[in-house]
């Protein structure tokens, strides 16, 4: 009997696993191109092959070596395993070169903003672009981690990781912005590591973790990654577009656009926001009277003083329901940055610019005399009325403290938070999970303890996930 003939299409694996090991040394990958596949699996196919036509003697079962379990939060799994293409111009939707360069090819880089730069990552990240390092998309930029990060930068054409340092300028990690991109090029073997990813803002309370929008296998992703990245975390480095058009782009500006009038936009603001633009709306609210609001001074995280201030302004104002909720708007902004409207009054004082009646304003008018009433003949005494018992005073309703969002409770948080939700979990009878007393490190006793409130709650399914939400926290500290 003939013996079948076998070709595998499998290029070379770096599964560590003791089967794939095993079949690294005893089969040499294939040349040909095809599916990637696991050594283990193909020296079982191969094993399978060959028993069929042992028949004449000891026949070899067909049974694959046990590949290893697959390890969740391995960061070996995020890591770029595909080289990245070459600088190239951009692409026609027909393949060739296209018919005309972005503005700017001429030497001068292309105006935009980390608004647009954002938008455009998180257009291929909701199209699902397939990595690949020779295939272009539709608007002309190859589908890799450098060609992703030259059409968020809106650049003339495909740069790759030993270029594209050349179109912005470094900043340090404090300075980070959206917009920004964390480059790693290895010159000594350049498809070996070299990556590039874009900074989407810092997703916890420690500056530990951040957005990471990039181009990688199967498609384009934004997740959270840990700062700078899952491995060769040293050998990253911030930049920041030249060519961004609002603030100054050297790496003196800390925080472009924190000087410029133009309202930031509502994602500045809010539950985990912590950027410079909270630190200004801070001072500019206590320049117009909000400063009993910061005992200790505003800060870039925004927090519940920064809410309460920002709605007093908004009364002061005169407006009322969804106008003075706590978030400054555009017309919040424009009165703030233009010193236009009202302060905040004191409290118990009038609003300025509401004179009150007899009061300062009414220099200048004088009143015509009133003739003086007759005298009333005195009334005499009524007997005095038995006092009446004093009412117990009604106790307080205790004030509860702004929700901090939910990226300050997930896997790594460390902060004051956690520690308030565990002491609070505590109180309330919920802190059998605690072995130690809870702290400021989120843990599986403090996710228990919050999974156990909300059933006792009446909770179910996703509502009891021991993640607190708005309401869990509420209802926690009342």
């Amino acid at each position: 009997m003939e013996a079948p003939v076998f070709e595998e299409f499998d290029p070379a694996s770096d599964c560590d696993c003791p089967g794939c090991v095993h079949w690294r040394r005893v089969i040499p990958p294939s040349v040909l191109p095809g599916p990637v596949g696991h050594p283990a699996a193909r020296g079982a196919l191969l094993l399978a092959a060959a028993g069929t036509v042992l028949a004449a003697g000891q026949s070899v079962p067909a049974v694959a070596a046990a590949h290893g379990p697959a390890r969740p939060g391995d960061p070996r799994g995020d890591e770029p395993g595909t080289p990245q293409g070459d600088k190239a111009p951009l692409r026609g939707v027909d393949g060739g070169p296209a018919g005309s360069a972005k503005p700017g090819a001429g030497g001068e880089l292309p105006a935009t903003t980390r608004a647009a730069i954002i938008n455009r990552a998180k257009k291929w990240v909701a199209s699902r672009v397939p990595y690949s390092t020779s295939e272009y998309w539709a608007d002309g930029y190859r589908q890799d981690c450098s060609g992703f990060v030259s059409m968020a930068w809106n650049l003339p054409g495909n740069e790759w990781t030993g270029s594209l340092g050349t179109f912005g300028v470094r900043v340090s990690r404090d300075q980070l912005q959206p917009g920004d991109i964390l480059l790693f090029h290895n010159p000594a073997d350049p498809e070996k590591g070299s990556h590039v990813v874009l900074f989407g803002g810092w997703s916890d309370y420690t500056h530990t973790y951040y957005l990471a929008y990039e181009q990688t296998r199967p498609h384009t992703r934004g997740q959270s990654t840990p700062y700078a990245y899952w491995t060769n975390s040293d050998r990253y480095v911030p930049y920041r577009y030249k060519g961004l058009a609002e603030g100054k782009s050297g790496a003196a500006a800390s925080a472009p656009g924190v000087t410029s009038s133009r309202y930031p936009g509502r994602s500045f603001f809010g539950p985990g926001a912590d950027n410079p633009q909270v630190t200004r709306l801070g001072r500019l609210l206590v320049e117009r009277g909000a400063d009993r609001f910061y005992p200790t001074g505003s800060g870039s995280s925004w927090s519940d003083a920064d809410r309460r201030a920002t709605q007093a302004f908004q009364r002061a104002q005169g407006w009322r329901g969804t106008d003075a909720d706590g978030l400054p708007g555009p017309g919040t902004w424009s009165s703030l940055v233009g010193r236009k409207g009202r302060d905040i009054s004191a409290p118990g004082r009038p609003t300025p610019g509401a004179p009150a009646v007899g009061g300062p304003g009414t220099k200048g008018l004088s009143a015509p005399s009133v003739p003086a009433a007759p005298s009333v003949p005195t009334i005499p005494s009524v007997p005095t009325i038995p006092s009446v018992p004093t009412i117990p005073s009604v106790p307080s309703v205790p004030s509860v403290p702004g929700y901090p969002g939910r990226g300050l409770f997930r896997p790594g948080a460390d902060n004051e938070f956690v520690t308030r939700l565990g002491e609070q979990l505590v109180k309330k009878g919920f802190g059998t999970y605690y072995t130690s007393g809870p702290g400021p490190r989120w843990g599986e006793a403090d996710r228990r303890g919050v999974e156990a409130f909300q059933r006792a709650q009446g909770w179910r399914g996703g509502a009891a996930d021991g993640c607190p939400g708005p309401e869990t926290w509420r209802r926690l500290f009342l």
